[in-house]
């Protein structure tokens, strides 16, 4: 009987669980096994004459370790996951929300672009102005390439309150609210045009940190760049958040400039090193690029030194500057100077081995993890050794000023793992995870000091998984906190080639999913392949999901998505109606399974519109969809939720507006009418 539980639990899970390689078995190791050349791949589809369990795994081709694989990650209907990822979608401009172990697609949260299913950037004041907030000046920005996701914490953990994200192509952040997974705020960045898309919090979510990337002059102004070393500047910026709005406060914000490296990745110090930043660098060579045949192009000239710079930032000294006002001003924003950074103590510089990515905080605070992309080690720092190191004073500069570490006062060990080391994380059992982009592996080692456990060996590869491709960066669960978790770890592969069905030349990204709890240390195989295919992803936090607490519905009919309060003004049943004041009309709506009132709405050419509407219903997932053909107006109302609409009736017709969401059996019939007739005048 047990026999037959157990591989019913198998046949129900192979149909919508993919085996962990689609060309070749992987045993308990995570090893790749070469498929037969002569043999195709089975398809899966040769299973769906079979009756039993058994006929399945074979017709199948599944091996032991598929079945472990997929009773690992199948969710029966209705039970939830243990875990959410929040990963970026790169150039997609939105983020992702994704169940673990199952792999789900649990939402995308609109966030810098349009998205018309949440009615996000077509018509809803609330929406149109959170975009517009991203905008560079005049400047419409309705893209972005975002790439490093970061949850609230409080004292060093994730709660599940709030996420931030950067956008690389244009400098910006966003605040998403998690209580309802919406955007709302989005802020650009006053002195610069780029940066690497990173945020990062500090332990209790103060400020929010973003690291900059490729040098310009600041404030976005034009320098030729004959003057590269002179005016081209990097910047940490330091966004100060105020929780109980919910928002950045962007007078308490400020920006460190620092010299023209191209700075990357940072991180920020966890318990006895909380109130320090770490943030990765490139192009210590100040290249400037392949102006002439006889020139030196970028991807050459910032590789040719073995060391870069780690910016190790003391945060706390640096607040203290700018509240005693040591700061400058650029566009209105405010600037803690390279030369007064670099003299009072806020801003220091250690070697690192040359094309860093990748600056990860142990979870005591005791160490900082970098991987050298040309490197084969990750090189590991001791907080104690750096500060020592400031205390003994005597420190070298370089050519800003700025004073240099020296790299054998601060490292405390090198762990060789393999060719391309990019990002790590850490699980709660003493081990780190770093990936590997050309060795196409996630390597498992063991850290040192009070993380020795079990007589392990500190400081040592313990096992590499193969990874199917060219992983960029990973997570583990709750792998960025004070506490992590373990239990999973994503690979996050830039190339997927023939891991699934062709679907083109564009081909998706792909989340494999490592199972870390294993009986021996040396294993973490591969059990899920999760192909990503809305965007490039670039990164991703892990969060218990009990820690998020989503509403289910607003807390009262007509709420205000963007104040998170009642809209004293909402339309409610009974307060249905039509204003006029001149060419100015107010119309009042609610929506209800299944219909909307008012149902028909005669409006003037010329006429100023500004429709409010509220859902009423008090229903989990009674959600109402309100659009209008040709005027480019979808909006999406969640129970109790009321948005606000502003257009100009500019071109006369008959325009049926309808609900978006199939709510009810009657859904076809909640419609209305918009008319919009010609005046006199307009004729």
């Amino acid at each position: 009987m047990k026999r037959q539980i157990i591989m019913l639990g198998i046949a129900l899970a192979m149909p919508i669980t993919t085996s962990a390689c689609s060309r070749g078995d992987v045993d308990t190791s995570g090893e790749a096994k070469p498929a037969q050349e002569d043999q195709a791949a089975p398809s899966g589809g040769e299973a769906t004459s079979a009756q039993s369990p058994d006929e399945i795994a074979k017709a199948r081709n599944l091996s032991p370790a598929d079945v472990s694989a997929a009773l690992k990650t199948y969710m029966p209907s209705g039970r939830h996951d243990e875990y959410v990822q929040f990963a970026s979608s790169g150039h997609g401009g939105q983020v992702l929300a994704i169940g673990l172990p199952s792999m789900r697609l649990l939402k995308m949260i609109a966030t810098f672009s349009p998205e018309p299913w949440q009615g996000y950037g077509y018509g809803a004041k609330s929406t149109m102005d959170t975009l517009n907030g991203g905008n560079a000046g005049d400047k419409e920005l309705r893209w972005a390439d975002d790439h490093h996701p970061a949850l609230s914490e409080t004292a060093g953990d994730y709660d599940g309150q709030f996420l931030f994200i950067g956008d690389k192509a244009n400098a910006r952040v966003a605040v998403i609210d998690l209580r309802d997974f919406e955007t709302k705020q989005i802020v650009k960045n006053p002195i610069s045009n780029i940066d690497h898309g990173g945020m990062f919090v500090t332990p209790d979510t103060e400020w929010v940190v973003e690291g900059g990337q490729y040098a310009m002059p600041l404030g976005g102004g034009y320098a030729p760049m004959e003057d590269y070393k002179e005016k081209y500047r990097g910047h940490i910026t330091f966004w100060k958040f105020d929780r109980a709005a919910g928002r950045i406060d962007m007078a308490k914000s400020f920006a460190m400039e620092v010299p023209p490296y191209w700075q990357d990745l940072c991180d920020s110090g966890k318990k006895g090193s909380t109130g320090w930043v770490f943030c990765n660098s490139i192009n210590t060579e100040l290249a400037t690029g392949k102006a002439d045949k006889d020139g030196v192009n970028f991807e050459s000239g910032v590789s040719q030194n073995d060391m870069d710079f780690l910016h190790v930032v003391n945060l706390k000294k640096a607040e203290e500057l700018v509240a005693a006002g040591k700061t400058t001003e650029i566009n209105g924003f405010n600037v803690l100077p390279l030369d007064t950074a670099a003299a009072e103590g806020a801003l220091y510089f250690i070697p690192e081995p040359k094309s860093p990515h990748g600056a990860d905080v142990t979870p005591g605070g005791e160490y900082i993890v970098v991987g050298g992309k040309l490197d084969q080690n990750a090189t590991v720092y001791s907080f104690q050794k750096i500060q020592d190191a400031i205390a003994a004073g005597g420190l070298d500069k370089d050519d800003y000023g700025v004073p240099i570490i020296p790299f054998d006062k601060a490292m405390e060990a090198q762990v060789q793992l393999g060719l391309g080391p990019l990002h790590t994380q850490f699980d709660d059992k003493g081990f780190a995870y770093t990936s590997l982009f050309l060795d196409s592996a996630v390597a498992k080692w063991s850290l040192g000091g009070d993380y020795r456990k079990d007589g392990l060996e500190p400081w040592k590869l313990v096992t590499k998984t193969p990874v199917q491709y060219n992983i960029g960066h990973l997570a583990t669960a709750e792998g960025d906190t004070v506490s992590p978790d373990g239990h999973y770890l994503v690979a996050m592969n830039k190339w997927a080639i023939d891991r699934f069905q062709n679907v083109g030349p564009l081909v998706p990204q792909n989340f494999q999913l490592l199972d870390l709890d294993q009986p021996e240390p040396d294993k973490m195989p591969v059990i899920y392949d999760a192909p990503i295919g809305v965007g490039e992803p670039h990164y991703a936090q892990i969060i218990k999901a009990d820690k998020l607490k989503g509403w289910e519905k607003y807390p009262e009919i007509g709420w205000d998505t963007d104040k998170m309060a009642k809209d004293p003004d909402a339309p409610l049943t009974g307060t249905e109606r039509v204003e006029r004041d001149g060419n100015k009309v107010t119309i009042y709506m609610t929506a209800i399974r299944s219909h909307f009132t008012p149902e028909r709405i005669e409006v003037n050419v010329g006429d100023e519109v500004t429709l409010k509407i509220t859902n009423v219903e008090q229903t989990y997932d009674a959600t109402h969809g309100f659009a209008v053909p040709i005027y480019n107006l979808n909006l999406s109302l969640e129970p109790g939720e009321t948005q606000t609409v502003e257009f100009t009736a500019d071109r006369a017709g008959v325009y049926p507006f309808y609900c978006t969401e199939f709510c009810s059996a009657l859904h076809l019939e909640m419609v209305g009418y918009l008319l919009v007739k010609d005046t006199p005048a307009a004729q």
